[in-house]
């Protein structure tokens, strides 16, 4: 019996409870972490699904339409199946949706994974978040409500900046005094003075900003805050993407630009497998930093002699 993740009968009698990451991509699946803490919260027993166990329910989780399903035989009488990967419409209830992650499902030790706000308002036709989660930004957890003194915080946010209550977030990761990776990037069309003076206070890695169309708000926006953003350019990654609405004339525009301004661009190609060998050419002299950062190639003419 398949259902949607947005059914979850009560459990806590004891059942034995198996979780599939069809996507298996070296990245924790958050949902099946909240489901397996709402389980054994209910006293049963939950594991990663084992081809020769059997189990009272068994969840499957798929985050990106592209992965394969999982063929392997499931002996289980209940199956359930989540994710984008499968449906846009279905979503975990409140019960698991705002309980703290078990983050021993992955061994992970030190490092706090979750959302502080959902939705975008920015609509983009690549893109499945307004579809899925509405076209505003909204706060849906705080900081402790995933984090527990890790070292580092991995946000899967898709425009925290967008989000009315952004400054208060934004000083809940100042507060925690941990490393912070915002996985899905910052939107700098939104960037203001107060936000950021509060990204400077944060310990960070890299930031990911995204310049995606041949537009020049964005680019006003990067040259107007690149000199209060208190990071070198090997920390202010900005994606680029390609093969969506763009000419390659008008990706290479975007790039030296970005150079110019002291950012570091990395070349993003949508639906690459039916990519021209040109942009996956030029995605290489970009996103291959040793080459980039070393001069030996400055124009992508001259990589192309080159490479």
């Amino acid at each position: 019996m398949a259902q949607n993740e947005d059914y979850v009968p009560q459990g806590g009698d004891g059942m034995k409870v198996g979780l599939i990451d069809v996507d298996g991509h070296n990245f924790p699946n958050l949902a099946l972490m909240k489901l397996s803490a709402l389980h054994k919260s209910k006293g049963d027993q939950v594991e990663m699904f084992f081809p020769m166990s059997s189990y009272d329910r068994v969840y499957m989780s798929k985050v990106f339409t592209f992965t394969p399903d999982f063929e392997t035989v499931i002996n289980a009488d209940e199956i359930i199946r989540g994710g984008t990967g499968y449906d846009l419409k279905n979503k975990l209830p409140d019960e698991a949706e705002n309980i703290y992650p078990d983050y021993s499902l992955y061994n992970i030790k030190d490092t706090a994974y979750g959302y502080l706000t959902r939705g975008c308002p920015r609509g983009c036709n690549f893109c499945i978040v307004g579809e899925k989660e509405g076209l505003k930004s909204y706060q849906v957890a705080d900081l402790k409500d995933f984090w527990n003194g890790q070292k580092e915080i991995k946000l899967l946010d898709p425009n925290l900046l967008a989000c009315n209550d952004s400054i208060s977030l934004l000083q809940q990761l100042v507060d925690s005094k941990a490393w912070i990776d915002f996985t899905q990037g910052l939107d700098i069309r939104l960037m203001t003075d107060e936000k950021v003076n509060m990204i400077n206070k944060l310990k960070i890695k890299m930031i990911h900003f995204a310049w995606d169309n041949y537009e020049f708000k964005t680019y006003e926006k990067l040259k107007e805050f690149r000199a209060k953003l208190n990071f070198n350019n090997r920390r202010l990654r900005v994606y680029v993407l390609t093969n969506f609405n763009t000419q390659i004339e008008q990706d290479l525009e975007r790039i030296y630009k970005l150079r110019e301004l002291d950012y570091d661009p990395y070349v993003m190609i949508y639906d690459k497998q039916k990519a021209p060998k040109l942009i996956k050419k030029m995605q290489r002299w970009v996103n291959n930093k040793f080459i980039w950062h070393s001069g030996t190639a400055n124009t992508f003419e001259e990589y192309l002699k080159i490479g």
